[in-house]
């Protein structure tokens, strides 16, 4: 299995900033260390073209976003300082979902991007860490390449993709599932395709009873070629940013059920991480491993069934 990784172009930020940065690279070591018992092929991805990031972002925007000229409030919302490197990551992390994608679609049923999940970048607008949109740059990529019509998003972030419901709004094309924390960021949510907000506390059995109700209502839904899935840590008890209190047994029961729901509609999927802000970063690296080996189990179970 194909995971490519982007935790080398790191994000300079301030001393104190509560943006894990550390994560990557720590999920990254771990990956590599057991990638040859895993199957897994660690690759690092091509940055997304200008071409890529104007199929959905607003051309003043990403002209702002790459040449320093984004003014401050632009900056504040998005809650990073610019830089170079801050676009180059943003950059390769959407480059990453493309490539994750384009695997998944070529007979690789799965591949991962150890980062991504920027799902609060609008049209003309960052918003809570995040630049870029790879999960809507990613889709429209292999549909710019005929490589899909189709695409479902699978967004299990605790947070509301406020900027793919956005993006995806008048695109019939890419349906978009949210299951998130409702009382959570953003304050304003606009509608995906199909929202599930959950209450505050919501601990592993509830939370994994709505995504068995809702998720196969997504997947009929889309009649989608491919998935995009955004599977965050956040969700998980003790987060600093969220509100709902998963267990790492029930993230990692989460990622299962999405996995085998594609495997049972014969749908390739691209894996990325989101967020995560557990206090010990450590509890957030646990999560997002299990994650990869998950998908690692289940591209292994593909070639068997193969």
């Amino acid at each position: 299995m194909k995971a490519f990784y982007c935790h080398h172009f790191v994000l300079p930020l301030p001393d104190g900033h509560r943006f894990p940065m550390a994560k990557y690279a720590q999920l990254h070591a771990r990956i590599l260390e057991s990638a040859p018992a895993l199957g897994i092929e660690l690759a690092e991805p091509p940055a997304a073209t200008d071409a890529d990031l104007l199929r959905v972002h607003a051309p003043d925007y990403v002209q702002a976003m790459s040449d320093g000229s984004a003014d401050e409030s632009q900056m504040r919302r998005i809650g990073f300082p610019w830089s170079e490197a801050m676009v180059e990551r943003s950059r390769r992390s959407s480059g990453g979902t493309i490539m994750a994608l384009r695997h998944a679609l070529s007979g690789d049923g799965v591949a991962v991007n150890l980062a991504g999940g920027t799902h609060h970048a609008g049209y003309a607008r960052g918003g809570g860490y995040c630049v870029f949109n790879d999960a809507v740059v990613a889709a429209r990529h292999v549909q710019a390449h005929g490589l899909a019509r189709r695409l479902l998003v699978v967004d299990l972030d605790v947070h509301h993709g406020n900027g793919t419901a956005e993006l995806c709004a008048q695109d019939r094309s890419i349906f978009t599932f949210s299951m998130h924390a409702g009382r959570n960021y953003p304050a304003v949510k606009p509608d995906s395709d199909l929202d599930v907000a959950l209450a505050d506390g919501t601990g592993d059995d509830a939370y994994l009873d709505a995504l068995a109700r809702h998720l196969p209502d997504a997947i009929a839904r889309a009649q989608a070629d491919a998935v995009v899935y955004l599977a965050g840590a956040d969700p998980f008890a003790g987060d600093r940013l969220g509100y709902l209190a998963l267990s790492k047994a029930g993230l990692a029961e989460r990622d299962r059920q999405v996995l085998a729901a594609c495997r049972r509609h014969g749908l390739p999927v691209a894996v990325c991480m989101a967020g995560g802000y557990a206090p010990q970063v450590s509890d957030i690296v646990d999560i997002h491993e299990a994650t990869v080996r998950l998908a690692a189990a289940h591209w292994r179970g593909l070639r068997g069934a193969g």
